[in-house]
């Protein structure tokens, strides 16, 4: 199955709506950032698992910035979608769109990477299928890819920064 190639946009593409209630904000009535950050992990998931056939579970989430206050009514809108696999693990782009229904008025909240490792049916790593990007950006995702791949890997000590060659092209 490492062999196997999908192309983008596969389907894993994967939209996701919400609408903001009462019981999802703060005292300023805007949505609390742990019940987005929930969503998004829902959304991301779903892009994963479905670009693997396989049940995931999250290995790391790049920084996640809030860019726009989401408010009580707003309706939520999620997108993802598989940018990147290497052996076992899948790094899935998200973006969070909010509109404001009466108004009309689209915002885009924030975006993130989440990274997603497939398992068998005894829990353990299993091999995903690679993917061939087509469009520009999904092939500037596919690239960068691989350098954030490489810096998630230095953060958590599991690759010498000196072995970082992506990272080092950078600089060359």
């Amino acid at each position: 199955m490492s062999n196997l190639t999908v192309k983008i946009p596969q389907d894993s593409f994967t939209q996701m709506n919400e609408i903001v209630l009462p019981n999802d904000t703060n005292t300023l009535h805007n949505l609390m950032g742990g019940k987005m950050l929930h969503w998004m992990d829902i959304c991301a998931a779903i892009a994963a698992q479905k670009h693997s056939n396989k049940i995931v579970v999250t290995a790391a989430v790049d920084s996640v910035s809030f860019k726009e206050a989401i408010k009580l009514g707003d309706v939520v809108t999620l997108n993802a979608y598989v940018t990147r696999s290497f052996n076992s693990s899948m790094e899935v782009f998200i973006e969070v769109w909010t509109q404001n229904i009466p108004t009309g008025e689209k915002i885009k909240s924030n975006e993130a990477y989440y990274t997603f490792v497939a398992l068998d049916s005894r829990h353990r790593p299993t091999p995903v299928a690679a993917i061939e990007p087509q469009s520009d950006i999904e092939k500037e995702k596919y690239a960068g890819a691989l350098r954030r791949r490489q810096v998630r890997l230095i953060l958590a000590g599991k690759m010498k920064p000196e072995d970082a060659q992506e990272l080092k092209n950078l600089f060359l």
